[in-house]
């Protein structure tokens, strides 16, 4: 089924590495995925997480953007309940005046990090109450239509860069529907609502300036080998890491202990967020992103890594973008 790729990068660092490295290592799938037809890349905001690098995001969004010259970039995405609207319609208005026409603006409402972390953001406990109400201040003040009288973003009034609400459940369904906004579903770590969701928001769905019909983007973890038994090496080592750093609370494991964690009630539960990933040779992830299409009713994908090796990842989205016939630039 013909519908667009897109990635997320979590702008992994790896061990031994630094937050230097993975931002070259940014550069680099990006530079890459622009030359293999990818639509867009973005990047999620994440605190106090010594293995994700992409803390500011539209830092890192103008640092990439600089080292291309034509895929979109954007948040996946910001958590605005973490900010004002108006720093971040200045932020990315400025983004939008320095690489017009490639920059994405995702919402979501979450914390991004833990309950010591949100109070080192001096983020309030009950900012994501007026999340709506926030999006649609942050709306107008980069359509140049302020709700705040007297009060405007420059740069960023008139830039209209495109808003997308991100989310995990019904919530943000109905949000994106009744706003007339593009949906994208984290249905990469968060699966259950995936469906439901979906179904509300093209129900509920009212067109808007920025959107006449509604546009769903679904999460879905890829790794696409040239043989099965790599691909499925590349997803037991992935769901190794996953479990370690989800359970292991600092401590390393063997393999052998994350295995036998794995098949723990504790280890299935971390198991279940990986229950839309498509893993083998091309033919057989093509085979399965179809039916993920069908069951998703997704207009687009946003592919993330479910193997912690680079390298790994590198080929999965060559051979991915072969198989699925992508247009190079």
């Amino acid at each position: 089924m013909a519908v667009a790729l897109s990635i997320l990068d979590l702008a992994h660092i790896g061990p031994g590495e630094t937050a230097g490295d993975s931002f070259a290592a940014s550069v680099d799938l990006a530079q890459r995925a622009e030359a293999l037809g990818y639509r867009r890349i973005w990047y999620a905001e994440h605190h106090n997480m010594s293995s994700i690098a992409s803390s500011a995001t539209s830092v890192l969004i103008g640092h990439v953007a600089t080292h291309t010259k034509s895929i979109r970039l954007g948040a996946g995405g910001v958590m605005l309940p973490n900010h004002s609207p108006l720093t971040i319609a200045e932020q990315f208005g400025t983004l939008e005046t320095l690489f017009p026409g490639r920059i994405d603006l995702g919402l979501g409402r979450a914390p991004g990090s833990d309950q010591k972390t949100m109070r080192a953001l001096r983020r309030d406990p009950t900012a994501a109450d007026t999340f709506p109400q926030d999006v649609l201040e942050l709306q107008g003040y980069l359509s140049g239509e302020t709700r705040i009288p007297g009060v405007n973003a420059t740069p960023g009034a008139g830039t209209n860069v495109p808003l997308y609400i991100l989310g995990s459940s019904l919530f943000g369904a109905r949000l994106a529907a009744v706003l007339g906004l593009p949906y994208s579903f984290a249905s990469h770590f968060a699966p259950d609502a995936l469906e439901a969701a979906v179904s509300i928001y093209r129900r509920e769905f009212q067109p808007s300036a920025q959107l006449a019909e509604p546009y769903v983007i679904a999460g879905v973890n890829v790794i696409t080998a040239d043989t099965t038994d790599e691909a499925e090496q590349h997803f037991q080592a992935a769901k190794r890491y996953r479990v370690a750093r989800m359970l292991g609370q600092g401590r390393e494991f063997t393999p052998e202990e994350a295995d036998t964690i794995l098949a723990s009630p504790a280890g299935q539960q971390v198991l279940q967020m990986t229950k839309y990933t498509a893993v083998g040779t091309p033919t057989e992830v093509d085979d399965y992103l179809d039916g993920f299409v069908e069951r998703s009713q997704a207009d687009e994908l946003i592919v993330a890594s479910a193997a912690p090796d680079r390298t790994a990842w590198r080929r999965s989205l060559e051979l991915l973008s072969e198989v699925r016939g992508l247009v190079a630039a």
